[in-house]
């Protein structure tokens, strides 16, 4: 879990310093006073980017040439440091005090989820995100999944390549072998995640919308064909069209509900209950196959929620027994089973109230 946490030039934090609880932990004050912020750096710390898509330009402090950011893991009774610098020289990724070759080591150390405003679009958003929030599972329980996906990329980008330049029918073929290995793997790790975290993510959907759902797997082809069978029967379409239009890069999670629960995900506060399920249940999945709990950041989590809703909510967070950092406009919105560490933020400042 993460005790200590620094920032330097992150946005409008300009030097701030927390130490957290280890379960509860709730950060409150204004509008645009710094709370999103502080959640941004702190899972930047553990994924290298910004999970509200902004760049490094943005994301430094007007005037700093670089942002820092350090945490302090503590595991098993000990503690060990990791560090960012962003800035115009690059990424730098320090774990344990020795460089790290990617950001994928910053995720090893410190596995976490966020739940903010707009997690609605893991279910109301394209498919690529629900990819994402597979493969951000299989990260985590599968061992070799990167390393398949990177793979995966490189020789999809090839074929793509070869389809784009009207590259002959022979030489099209000759990168299939690859890529159908490749896939396979990357189909079988996902079916694999999303089998072991089926059960979950039909216990939270029921628990936090009132509701059963149903959750089905498509791997990006259709089912009534091999792959093997689908790219030969594909491979003038995908000619003309210059891109692989079957594969794992098209897979998809297909959420099921009856049509009286269909009506009432229209609404955006729904869908984010819905997706907010999902987060829960990646997140019980992922701490299962850890063995240790994960850190769980919940931007303003009760808005466009009503009070029951927020309450099942956080009941439901509660239960997973992780380590939350939560922002609230009100300390008092958000139910938690203890009284957590309270932190106030007014321009970028942010004080510790309790604990």
């Amino acid at each position: 879990m993460l005790r200590l946490f620094r920032a330097t030039n992150f946005r409008c934090l300009e030097s701030v310093e927390l130490e957290f609880g280890e379960r509860f932990n709730l950060i409150h004050g204004a509008n645009a006073s710094g709370k999103t912020s502080l959640l941004e750096a702190l899972a930047y710390l553990g994924r290298g980017k910004s999970f509200r898509g902004a760049s490094t330009a943005n994301l430094t402090r007007h005037g700093a040439a670089e942002f820092l950011l350090f945490g302090e893991l503590e595991q098993g009774g000990r503690r060990k440091g990791m560090g960012v610098r962003n800035g115009r020289e690059g990424l730098e990724v320090r774990v344990g005090g020795e460089p790290a070759a990617s950001a994928a080591a910053l995720a090893e150390s410190l596995p976490l989820q966020v739940i903010d405003p707009e997690v609605h679009n893991l279910v109301a958003g394209g498919p690529e995100l629900r990819r994402r929030f597979l493969d951000w599972i299989a990260f985590h329980v599968e061992h070799e999944h990167l390393a398949i996906w990177r793979r995966f990329r490189r020789v999809l980008k090839q074929r793509n390549a070869a389809l784009r330049s009207k590259a002959s029918a022979l030489t099209i073929r000759s990168w299939n072998a690859e890529f159908l290995e490749l896939a396979l793997e990357l189909d079988g790790s996902r079916r694999k995640v999303f089998a072991q975290s089926l059960e979950s993510l039909l216990a939270h959907g029921t628990v936090l919308l009132g509701t059963e759902l149903s959750f089905e797997y498509r791997p990006g082809w259709a089912m009534e064909k091999s792959l093997p069978e689908t790219l030969e029967s594909g491979l003038e379409r995908d000619l003309a069209l210059g891109a692989t239009q079957a594969g794992p890069h098209r897979a998809d999670i297909k959420i099921g509900y009856d049509e009286r629960q269909a009506r009432k995900l229209v609404s955006r506060g729904q869908q984010k209950l819905l997706a907010s399920a999902m987060i829960l249940a990646a997140t019980q999945t992922a701490q299962a196959a850890l063995e240790r709990p994960l850190l769980l950041l919940l931007d303003d989590p009760a808005a466009e929620l009503d009070r029951d809703s927020i309450g099942r909510l956080m009941s439901a967070v509660s239960a997973l027994g992780c380590q939350v950092v939560a922002t609230s406009l009100d300390p008092d919105a958000l139910n938690f089973p203890e009284p957590p560490v309270m932190f106030h933020v007014e321009h970028g400042e942010i004080t510790r109230l309790s604990q």
